[in-house]
């Protein structure tokens, strides 16, 4: 399997998050991906690719224009009126305030952002658009004859609705990638999402469509982060009707509840027939996870890779969470080599 994989990740370091009441060091932070890397070349998994530059094409095509301008330009307006910390919100327009977007900076942040542990720094478009053009690498690699490749994403995107940032997400590397497999003549796709957290942007962008099967196994929204999105009765609207499935898991769920609720996805998957899978990868349903309700694992990684694998489909990894840095790596690539050798 091939990996695409940058450093250019690391140009997006925020140096505090909220968590708790508190600033701490985020769980999001680069030192994920080097555990990750460690394991992949522990076990011989070592066909890297780097990067091609980032085509903006299927970016424009899955994000509101104004947010892309906001994404791009904020760090510049917020330093140009004389914050001297990172990107953080004052306010944001919640119930009985009006949705319209203001001109000032802290406005704009407010209107743009969705939850207030994600900052942003100097370096986060850098990183975002490069994290982005990982995976439209790997969606081209199997365009051009991969069965399968590994998009190691950093940050993550899953988060990113078509104009919000949050959840550590600012493009949706999934949804980019899958609009590209559409470009290129794919009349369907299915995303599979098995991070612990909802994939609330991926979602949004898709819930009016058809030609993307999006199916999310996640704690419960009632206990789990993003709280407002994720419940089995979300199914999509107008012709996107049916073709959003949500499987919301109780605290303390284990691989048997858990793996039922993916053999009942897997069905699905079958009964669309997409021309390529794309799995939202993330590992943070790890037992130890320190941002996780759920329970799975180590050797419950392999299971579930497996499971995937007689899918028999062309299938897309993009790396997501996980948080559990000492055995980030373990679990990511115990679902690789669980496809791959099954």
């Amino acid at each position: 399997m091939k990996i695409v994989y940058t450093d250019e990740h690391r140009k997006h370091f925020p140096q505090a998050e909220i968590f708790g009441g508190e600033l701490v060091t985020p769980f999001e932070r680069p030192s994920r991906m080097e555990y990750i890397l460690r394991e992949l070349k522990a076990r011989k998994m070592n066909d890297f690719v780097t990067p091609q530059a980032l085509d903006m094409t299927s970016v424009r095509q899955v994000h509101d224009a104004g947010y892309l301008e906001f994404l791009e330009k904020i760090w510049g307006l917020w330093t140009a009126s004389g914050y001297r910390g990172e990107v953080t919100p004052a306010c944001i327009p919640t119930r009985g305030l009006r949705q319209r977007k203001p001109k000032s900076v802290d406005g704009l942040v407010g209107y743009y952002i969705h939850s207030i542990e994600t900052m942003i720094t100097a370096g986060t478009w850098e990183a975002a658009c490069a994290s982005a053009a990982v995976a439209q690498t790997a969606q081209n690699l199997m365009k051009n004859g991969e069965r399968s490749a590994f998009a190691l994403c950093r940050p993550p995107g899953h988060h990113a609705h078509g104009d919000l940032y949050g959840g550590y997400c600012f493009l949706n590397n999934a949804a980019i990638a899958a609009q590209r497999f559409l470009n290129d003549g794919a009349k369907r796709v299915a995303i599979l999402d098995v991070d612990v957290h909802h994939g609330n942007g991926t979602q949004d962008i898709f819930y009016k469509r058809d030609d993307v099967l999006f199916l999310s196994i996640h704690g419960d929204p009632d206990y789990t982060y993003p709280q407002f999105l994720g419940w089995a009765d979300e199914i999509g609207v107008g012709k996107g009707e049916g073709f959003n499935v949500n499987y919301p898991i109780a605290p303390g769920g284990k691989y048997d509840v858990w793996g039922a609720a993916l053999a009942d996805a897997c069905k699905r998957i079958k009964a669309y027939a997409p021309d390529v899978l794309i799995v939202s990868l993330g590992v943070d349903t790890f037992k130890d996870d320190p941002i996780s309700p759920l329970k799975l694992e180590s050797a419950d990684f392999i299971t579930y890779g497996g499971v995937i694998k007689k899918l028999s489909l062309p299938t897309l990894f993009v790396m997501e969470g996980g948080y559990a840095i000492d055995a980030i790596g373990i679990n990511t690539v115990n679902v690789l080599e669980g496809f791959e050798n099954t």
